[in-house]
């Protein structure tokens, strides 16, 4: 029997309850075996990231996820999501996320890439948490907890502690890598 694979691609910096959130409730209505929370060595969009150094971001994400049954951590060079995705069954991400997906710009502004990168992922079962306002395609919404809505790296990173991971705020704590200003 086939393995059910979901692959749930990001920069994770720092990881957040949400994530974790997203990353279960696909698991679990997607009826996965297990979801790969994967991370690319140099993200796209996301190029120049100074702390925390790559090799304990991947550390604070697997000390994150090693309780939870059917999560892992993986790291990949690729940086476009139908890249990432080849191999895998599902596609898990927010609503910010597709909103890129679809946006020429990720693709050097061709239309035509984009349209190639769409219906790729398209032919994969796409499972996308709601982040209002943005649009999520008919039949491949995330059933999740409205509160996680708002929920991301970003605003862990500007104060929002309590939404990092237990090993998040653990790391945090001892370095400062996400609450103190880059010096």
């Amino acid at each position: 029997m086939t393995r059910r694979l979901g692959v749930y691609p990001g920069s994770f910096n720092p990881p957040t309850v949400g994530h974790l959130a997203i990353a279960q409730a696909a698991r679990d209505q997607r009826r996965l075996d297990r979801v790969d929370l994967v991370v690319s060595r140099v993200a796209l969009g996301k190029e120049v990231v100074g702390r925390p150094a790559f090799e304990d971001r991947i550390a604070v994400l697997e000390a994150s996820v090693a309780d939870i049954d059917g999560l892992e951590v993986a790291v990949t060079d690729h940086q476009l999501l139908v890249d990432i995705a080849r191999g895998y069954h599902v596609v898990v991400m927010g609503a910010d996320k597709w909103a890129q997906v679809l946006d020429p710009a990720f693709y050097g502004h061709s239309a035509q890439a984009r349209d190639q990168a769409v219906e790729a992922l398209c032919q994969l079962e796409l499972a996308i948490a709601p982040r209002p306002p943005l649009d999520v395609p008919e039949g491949a919404e995330l059933l999740v907890a409205a509160e996680l809505g708002p929920m991301s790296s970003s605003g862990a990173r500007q104060g929002r502690q309590e939404w990092m991971t237990a090993a998040a705020r653990a790391f945090d704590d001892a370095t400062g890598a996400w609450s103190e200003p880059d010096l």
